[in-house]
Order: structure tokens, then C-alpha cells, then sequence
């Protein structure tokens, strides 16, 4: 199973899916060789516009839904050698995207050709980018499955929870002058900036004891402040970006409010970007009934339970429609989005083994 499944990674790392730039076409390229890989499947291929691609393989009446992303992150000037040509190694492989998450897509299709077992795959091409069509497509169809197993990397077990996200961007608005004079709290955009990014560190300090399935306040990050001219100039306008991820018994809708007033004056422009939800999904009750049902899934496949996780993934967006969901699969975020990426070869052997035996191989 590991060599069908070093194989199949080999070119699947060899394909060029790094997002952005998201330049991945339908036809020629890895959804053709995927295609060709699943002999005795239904596949469905379809381009959801700007580099967003998705392959639905299907064979039989399959119980559970297998998910994983084919775009990577771009690679770094740090790459020791070509991320586009697999390295095999004593213990491991090295390769863009082998541990996020090409990996997991290798390990399905060497399963799936070991074993005749009902099976279903979905593979996209837009986790990598705050642009999530292909699962809001394939989500719109309605399709049921008793749970869908997610792919990214967890070290083989199965994560039951994780935090949501939410991308925003502030803009704030001032009044040009000499900076020489005595100025008015409000005049200069990037002050205002300043002081907005300070009561919300403190906000988020407040919620430092909050609590989820392991998981432990609210992480929060401003990723990028912009604005003014130059020293001596009084900034006319501010640009602020911040990311915040939410436990799952947190309402982002408040945390947003809560955010925005922080603003002294408000702020021009206050507007979220992107939002992913947690997993599970829902208040806190439903929550947690999710939650339990994932758990009873993991129980019964025989998947080590792991601790909840910080990242996200769109596990959530399939709990969020209502689906069972959970995440698993090999390799440890910690090489994720790294120069020379990895993923070990334990790792690879592990997830291939109890794919092939869920699908009753």
C-alpha cells in the first residue's frame, strides 16, 4: 500500500496546483490524472470558474464521504530543491503540498484500486484561498452521507473540533495636516489605527479563560497596518487587517460588533472578508451533540481520537450544512506551508491502511 501510494504522490506533487496564483485547469493536468487513476468510478469533474476545480469519484452506495484539497500555498526562495519533484528519504518524502494535503489524496487512490468496497471522493482545488466554492457547490446538491472524513494533516487522528475564522478589513479616515502642532485624538487616521488595535488586545485578553473541548480562548492577530505619508505629515486615512479565530461556543457575529465598536471615532469602512465556521457547528448545544456524533463515527471506523486544534478546515463547512464531520488524516500541521515540506512515511503507511480498511478492503 505504501508504494502504490509514494506512486500516485510523486505526480501528484509534480503538478503545479500552488493557489495563489490558482491557475488550475480542468482538463490536462491533475484532475485528468486522478481521473485516470479510478477505474470502475462515476467521476465528475466540474470548473467552478477562477482555478476553483472539483472531482466527485463515486463506486457503489458508499456510507461515508472522503474529502481532500489539491492546491498548496506557493513555496518560498527557502526550498533547498525543485518542491515540484518528490525527495524520498530515510524515514519520510519531501515535496510542495506531500503534507498539505497531497498526501492523503495519494493514500485514497492507492485504497481505492487495493479494494472494491463502496467509496466516495471529493477533491478541490480552492481550500488554500478565502474563495471556498467547490464545497458550497458540491454542498448545494444535497447529497447525504452518514459522515464525511476531511483530510488535512493530524497525525492520524480524528479531530472532532476545531476554531472557526474570520478575516476583516478596517479603514480609518483623518484629516491631513502638519504634524509639528498640538493634534486632535482623531485627526490622524493611523492613531486611530493604533488605539483601535490596543482596546482590542485587551478585549481579547478578557476572553483569555473562555473554554471549548480543550481549547482555550480567542486567537486574534493584526496581520497588516497601512496609511499615512511620512513623519511629519498628519495621516489623512489608515488600512487595518485582522483575523480572529473563534472557539466553537463563540458567537462571531457578536466578536464582529464588539470589534467594530472598539473604533474611536468608528471606523470609515468596517468589513469582514472572509468567515469560516467552527467545527461543530451551531450554539453550544448543538455544538456539542456534533461533536458526540463525530466521535461515535470515529469509535466505530476504529480512528484514534485526538485533541481539538487551533487551524481550520472545511470540515466545518460540511458540519455547518448539517453533515456528520470530522478531520483526519496524515502528516503534522507543523510541516504544513514550510519550506521542504514533509510528511512521514509511518504517517503515509498509517492513513493508507485505514482508508483501504474502511473501505472494506
Amino acid at each position: 500500500m505504501l508504494d502504490a501510494t509514494l506512486q500516485h504522490l510523486e505526480a501528484l506533487v509534480s503538478f503545479d496546483t500552488r493557489n495563489p496564483p490558482r491557475a488550475i485547469a480542468a482538463e490536462g493536468g491533475i484532475f485528468d490524472y486522478i481521473r485516470a487513476q479510478l477505474p470502475g468510478f462515476e467521476v465528475e469533474v466540474t470548473d467552478h470558474g477562477a482555478g476553483a476545480v472539483s472531482l466527485y469519484a463515486v463506486r457503489g452506495r458508499p456510507k461515508y464521504l472522503f474529502n481532500v484539497h489539491l492546491d498548496t500555498v506557493p513555496d518560498s526562495p527557502h526550498w533547498s530543491a525543485d518542491p515540484h519533484v518528490m525527495r524520498r528519504l530515510d524515514d519520510r518524502v519531501v515535496g510542495l503540498g506531500v503534507c498539505d494535503i497531497k498526501g492523503a489524496a495519494a493514500a485514497l487512490i492507492a485504497a481505492a484500486n487495493a479494494s472494491q468496497g463502496d467509496a466516495a471522493f471529493l477533491f478541490s482545488s480552492d481550500e488554500e484561498a478565502n474563495d471556498p466554492r467547490c464545497i458550497a457547490a458540491f454542498l448545494a446538491r444535497g447529497l447525504s452521507f452518514e459522515a464525511v472524513l476531511v483530510a488535512e494533516p493530524t497525525r492520524c487522528e480524528a479531530v472532532l473540533a476545531h476554531r472557526g475564522i474570520s478575516s476583516v478589513l478596517m479603514r480609518f479616515a483623518g484629516t491631513a495636516g502638519h504634524a509639528s502642532g498640538r493634534q486632535d485624538a482623531s485627526a490622524s487616521a493611523l492613531h486611530q489605527a493604533v488605539r483601535w488595535g490596543a482596546r482590542a488586545l485587551d478585549r481579547v485578553e478578557s476572553l483569555a479563560h473562555a473554554r471549548f473541548g480543550g481549547l482555550t480562548g480567542l486567537r486574534f492577530n493584526i496581520g497588516r497596518i497601512e496609511g499615512g505619508i511620512k513623519a511629519n505629515m498628519i495621516a489623512p486615512a489608515a488600512e487595518l487587517r485582522f483575523g480572529f479565530r473563534p472557539l466553537p461556543s463563540m458567537d462571531p457575529d457578536a466578536l464582529l460588533a464588539d470589534f467594530a465598536g472598539l473604533a474611536e471615532p468608528a471606523a470609515a469602512q468596517f468589513e469582514e472578508t472572509f468567515r469560516g465556521p467552527s467545527l461543530p457547528s451551531g450554539d453550544v448545544a448543538r455544538a456539542e451533540e456534533r461533536r458526540l456524533a463525530a466521535r461515535d463515527v470515529a469509535d466505530e471506523l476504529g480512528l484514534p481520537i485526538g485533541n481539538a486544534v487551533d487551524f481550520w478546515t472545511e470540515a466545518s463547512l460540511f458540519s455547518a450544512a448539517g453533515h456528520t464531520a470530522l478531520v483526519y488524516g496524515p502528516g503534522d500541521i507543523a510541516q504544513a506551508h514550510t519550506a521542504d515540506e514533509w510528511v512521514s512515511l509511518a504517517q503515509l503507511r498509517t492513513y493508507a491502511e485505514s482508508v483501504h480498511r474502511i473501505l472494506g478492503g
